[in-house]
């Protein structure tokens, strides 16, 4: 009987710890750890959540960098998912998109997808109106990082991006470090080097609702850019080398405008060229990281996000391609602009246009980029 009663225990013990294995780990924002759990390309995906003091709460995931939810309280107290994304990792394999990917090699648009370095001539992927844009038809927002939890607020993405991976030259080891602090932010810093000269330009493609509700479009959100100028753009949405001041201008952020107010005035070149805003601002916060550079509010929620750079610019995307075709977490369909992305950066095309802030990394020097996204309440 002693030894019946081993076995029995033995067992119920097995079953116990098996079952304890088993129990899925679920978000404030209600996704399940278990939905991000596979093997891209060989390599293990997962979903991981920081937390910090306030209750706030970062979901990310390793494919592509990404933030897949944000929890921030609103005017309320009420906590909100204020960034669009998947519920799943296959979502996110189904339905190419950039919905909060840490964008690499190069941020934005490249002219043709020719860039010319130490003399040599290098022709990468034409994905986007026979421009590259965002790193090619497989840059690292379809990649699979290296993820590293550093604690409950802080977690490091790695990745080694080879000589020639959609045409770009040299092996580029890069990092990216999200740390979610006690004051509702979250810092953003980038980290790369080089066997090769090349070029970098990273950022984070987190596509912004501040209602919490993607059914609502963002044209009542009020948005400030502290910028006095801008670089237009033509038909293809590539960046015409002019530097445009907004004064006058429906690009003309610096006092807090909604941003549905002058949006659909296709009259205005820039914004039938870029179907709504799809621009690059010239920062006057000349890379200085503790000063504010743009701020979006929600008027219905009260939630502000402030959003602060050591860039020289900041693209500010309105959702204008969202067709109406996605649905994204709990089956909300995403129509178009449902939401704003900020993207802090250098300027689009800079590789070939040498007279504006450089995007070259040579062997030995140290790329750093920095952004931080400050949430905050205003009743």
């Amino acid at each position: 009987m002693r030894k019946l009663g081993l076995i029995i225990g033995l067992v119920l013990f097995i079953s116990c710890t098996a079952n304890r294995k088993a129990v899925d780990i679920v978000s404030a924002s209600g996704l399940k750890q278990s939905n991000f759990q596979t093997i891209v390309d060989g390599k293990k995906t997962s979903l991981f959540i920081l937390k910090n003091k306030n209750k706030m709460e970062v979901c990310l995931t390793n494919f592509g960098g990404r933030i897949v939810s944000i929890m921030v309280p609103d005017k309320d107290g009420k906590m909100r998912d204020v960034v669009l994304g998947f519920d799943s990792i296959q979502d996110y394999i189904k339905y190419p998109t950039d919905f909060g990917a840490s964008i690499g090699r190069y941020a934005n648009r490249i002219n043709k997808g020719k860039i010319t370095i130490d003399g040599v001539n290098y022709q990468l992927p034409q994905n986007n109106y026979g421009h590259c844009l965002h790193g090619g038809f497989k840059g690292f927002q379809y990649q699979v990082y290296d993820a590293k939890q550093i604690n409950d607020q802080k977690i490091e993405f790695s990745y080694l991006s080879k000589d020639l991976e959609q045409g770009f030259p040299g092996n580029l080891t890069c990092k990216v470090t999200f740390s979610l602090t006690d004051d509702n932010a979250i810092d953003i810093q980038y980290e790369a080097s080089t066997d090769k000269t090349t070029i970098v330009n990273m950022t984070n493609h987190s596509y912004f609702n501040l209602d919490g509700d993607p059914s609502c479009l963002n044209t009542d959100y009020l948005l400030t850019i502290n910028a006095d100028s801008y670089t237009p753009v033509d038909s293809t949405f590539m960046t015409t080398g002019e530097i445009l001041p907004v004064e006058g201008t429906d690009m003309d952020f610096r006092v807090s405008t909604a941003v549905g107010a002058r949006i659909n005035n296709y009259s205005f070149r820039q914004l039938k060229n870029g179907n709504g805003y799809d621009h690059n601002w010239v920062l006057n916060t000349k890379e200085d990281i503790t000063r504010k550079c743009a701020s979006l509010k929600s008027p219905k929620t009260g939630i502000v996000l402030d959003v602060y750079t050591n860039e020289p610019g900041i693209q500010v995307y309105t959702g204008n391609f969202l067709h109406g075709t996605l649905h994204g977490k709990k089956g909300i369909v995403y129509k178009q602009r449902a939401a704003v992305c900020l993207e802090t950066q250098k300027y689009p095309d800079s590789p070939n246009k040498p007279e504006w802030p450089s995007a070259i990394l040579k062997p030995g020097e140290k790329y750093f980029s920095h952004c931080i996204f400050r949430f905050s309440t205003n009743k």
